[in-house]
């Protein structure tokens, strides 16, 4: 018996890519400081999505890229990235059944994870304090969740991506 093929696994690439890109594009610092976490939003989806093919090397990954790409601490997005994956890839059985609102407040509470541990990190090393700005990502991420699923939904069902 063959095994199914996978494919599509360039539109993976792709909207990380994309992701990755959309985290450094320059923004004015007022809307850059409501920036949700792209590359996190889309390493959550295609976990949810496919665990067997995204997991915690590639949150990894995409994590050490967003460190070099805003030049912040090297290795605090890669381990913010896995442990959501981590986390993600052990509740996706039961978040892929949540309705959107639930989902997006999942992704609140994720974000919100990754955002304790950079300040966490942040002050172990000395960085200077950070406000209430800090905190902002998390709730834009809730917010745009639904279009981020709808969008990579559409694009995975359109290009077969298994």
């Amino acid at each position: 018996m063959n095994a199914p093929r996978r494919g599509g696994g360039w539109v993976i690439v792709v909207s990380l890519v994309g992701a990755l890109v959309l985290a450094v594009v320059p923004l004015p610092e007022s809307v850059d400081l409501l920036r949700p976490p792209w590359a996190l939003l889309v390493i959550i989806y295609w976990v949810l999505a496919l665990p067997e093919r995204v997991g915690v090397g590639v949150a990894w990954c995409s994590g050490l890229l967003v460190d070099v790409l805003r030049s912040t601490l090297l290795g605090a997005h890669g381990f913010a990235f896995a442990l959501v994956a981590w986390l993600t890839m052990k509740l996706h059985q039961r978040l892929r059944v949540f309705p959107l609102w639930q989902q997006a407040f999942t992704v609140l509470l994720l974000t919100l994870l990754v955002r304790v541990l950079l300040f966490w990190l942040d002050g172990i090393t000395g960085q200077p304090e950070v406000g209430w700005q800090h905190w902002l990502p998390a709730p834009t991420a809730a917010v745009v969740w639904p279009l981020v699923f709808v969008f990579l939904r559409e694009m995975r069902r359109r290009f077969n991506v298994r």
